[in-house]
C-alpha cells in the first residue's frame, strides 16, 4: 500500500482493533509501549503508573499498568474485564481493548471483537503457539475481524533468533489453514501478517531499533497506520433499519405539515437521491424524495451515516422496518441458524422464550435445535442440550416476528443480533447468523 493511497483513505479515520493472547504474553505491555512510543500519556498518569512500579519494586516503568484499569486485575497481575483505551497519532485515531486470556472470559472476548477491525495475536517467543492462541484465533475468526496481525513478542528472550520466529510463522499458518483462514488476502477479506518484536524494549513497535536486521516488514505503528478502518461495509448492499418515523406536530409552518421522515443509522452500503427502494418486511416500493443530515440535504449518504429519508411515496412504515434498494432485496425470515456465545450465568433453556434484537427490530424466539457446541480449546463440535456461560454452538431460533437478515460474513451489521431474557431483561448471549 502507497503512501499516497494510505493518506488519502486513512488519515482521518478512526480504527478499533484488539489485542488478545495467552495470559502474560505481553498485552498490556504492548498498549502501554504504544502509548508510550507515540507521545499519548498525560504526565501525571506517567508520574503514577512510576510510583506503583516502584512500590513493586520494578526498577522501569511497569507500562502493563496503562490498561490494567481494575484493582483486582492489579492485584493479580492479570487482565480480567476488557480495558478500552484511546489513543492518536499524525495519522488517525485508535480505540484499543485489551482482551483477557483466560477461557472463562470467553465472553469479554466476543464483546470485544464484536466491534474491532483488527486483531494483535500475541505468541510468546519462548512458548510459540499454545492452545489459547488457537483459540484467540478461532473467535477472532468467528467473529468475522478481518484482519490479523500476529505479534511475536519477547523475541529479546530468545536472543532475536529468526529461526524461532520463523517456525513459530510456520506453525501458525498450519493452525490457519485447518480453521479456513487465509494468508495474505484473500476473497473473503482476511488477512494475516506476522512482526517480531520486544514490547518491553520497544523493538518493532513504533521504533525499528537494531536487534533484528533480519526483518525488514513493517512495524507494528506502520501496520496500524495502514489497515483499512472498516470492513467492506462501502461494497455491501444497502440497508437502513428505521429506528424512528418523524411526523412534526401540528405547526405554523405548513411546509411540516406533509413531512414524514424516516430516521436511522445507515448499517452498510451508499444511498442517493432517486433510488428505488423496498421497504420490507411489507414489500412496498418507492424512491427516495430526500436526505437530510440535521439541516442539511444530501445527494448521497453511506454507511455510519444517521440521516432521515424521505420518499416520494406514502407508506406504512414503522420502527423495525427495514428500507433496502430495491435491486438488493432480501427475503424477510422466520427461522435463523447462528453462532452463539452464551453471556450469562444461568444457562440457555431451549423450554423458555427468549427475545431477539436485530438492529432496531425484536421477536420473541424459541429455540429450535443445538447443532453442535465448540470446544473452544480443542475446536471439536460436541452434543449439547443447554449452554453454559461462556460456551459457544450453532443453534437454529424459530421467531415469531420475521426478521431481514444477511449472513455475518457477509455483513456484520445486519449478521448479528443479541438475545434478551425476556423476564429479566438482561442481555444473555451474542448471535453471528450463518
Amino acid at each position: 500500500m502507497t503512501k499516497q493511497h494510505n493518506d488519502t483513505n486513512h488519515n482521518d479515520s478512526l480504527l478499533r482493533f484488539m489485542t488478545c493472547g495467552s495470559v502474560d504474553d505481553g498485552k498490556s505491555t504492548l498498549i502501554g509501549r504504544l502509548l508510550f512510543d507515540t507521545k499519548t500519556i498525560l504526565a501525571d498518569t506517567l508520574t503514577q503508573i512510576s510510583n506503583t512500579s516502584k512500590k513493586r519494586g520494578m526498577e522501569a516503568v511497569d507500562l502493563s499498568l496503562l490498561t490494567d484499569g481494575l484493582q483486582a486485575e492489579r492485584e493479580q497481575g492479570i487482565t480480567i474485564d476488557v480495558a478500552y483505551r484511546y489513543f492518536s497519532t499524525g495519522t488517525r485515531k485508535y480505540i484499543i481493548a485489551d482482551a483477557p486470556g483466560h477461557e472463562q472470559y470467553t465472553r469479554n472476548m466476543v464483546t470485544a471483537a464484536s466491534t474491532a477491525n483488527l486483531a494483535i495475536i500475541l505468541i510468546d517467543a519462548r512458548r510459540g503457539v499454545l492452545t489459547q492462541t488457537r483459540r484467540h484465533t478461532y473467535l477472532a475468526h468467528l467473529v468475522g475481524i478481518p484482519h490479523l496481525v500476529v505479534a511475536v513478542n519477547k523475541m529479546d528472550l530468545v536472543n532475536y533468533d529468526q529461526a524461532v520466529y520463523d517456525k513459530i510463522c510456520a506453525d501458525y499458518l498450519a493452525f490457519a489453514n485447518e480453521i479456513g483462514l487465509a494468508q495474505s488476502k484473500s476473497a473473503e477479506g482476511n488477512d494475516i501478517s506476522f512482526i517480531p518484536m520486544s514490547a518491553l524494549n520497544g523493538d518493532m513497535l513504533v521504533d525499528r531499533l537494531d536487534n533484528m536486521p533480519w526483518y525488514t516488514g513493517e512495524t507494528m505503528l506502520e501496520k496500524l497506520e495502514a489497515a483499512p478502518a472498516a470492513h467492506s461495509e462501502h461494497e455491501e448492499p444497502f440497508r437502513f433499519p428505521v429506528q424512528f418515523v418523524c411526523r412534526p406536530h401540528a405547526s405554523d409552518n405548513h411546509d411540516l405539515h406533509d413531512f414524514r421522515g424516516f430516521m436511522g443509522r445507515i448499517q452498510s452500503g451508499t444511498i442517493a437521491v432517486g433510488d428505488a427502494v423496498t421497504v420490507l418486511p411489507n414489500g412496498y416500493t418507492s424512491k427516495v424524495k430526500a436526505i437530510q443530515l440535521g439541516e442539511d440535504k444530501l445527494q448521497s449518504a453511506s454507511t455510519e451515516q444517521s440521516v432521515t429519508l424521505l420518499l416520494e411515496d406514502e407508506i406504512d412504515t414503522s420502527r423495525g422496518d427495514m428500507i433496502v434498494k430495491s435491486a438488493e432485496v432480501i427475503e424477510p425470515v422466520k427461522t435463523i441458524e447462528a453462532f452463539v456465545c452464551w453471556l450469562s450465568e444461568t444457562p440457555l433453556s431451549p423450554a423458555r422464550t427468549y427475545i431477539v434484537r436485530h438492529t432496531t427490530r425484536e421477536s420473541k424466539a424459541k429455540v429450535g435445535t443445538i447443532s453442535y457446541k465448540v470446544d473452544v480449546n480443542t475446536l471439536e463440535q460436541q452434543a449439547s442440550t443447554d449452554l453454559k456461560m461462556n460456551d459457544i454452538a450453532r443453534i437454529s431460533f424459530k421467531l415469531a416476528q420475521p426478521l431481514m437478515v444477511d449472513s455475518y460474513a457477509k455483513n456484520r451489521s445486519t449478521g448479528a443480533f443479541i438475545i434478551i431474557d425476556e423476564s429479566t431483561n438482561n442481555t444473555v448471549g451474542a448471535g453471528m447468523i450463518v
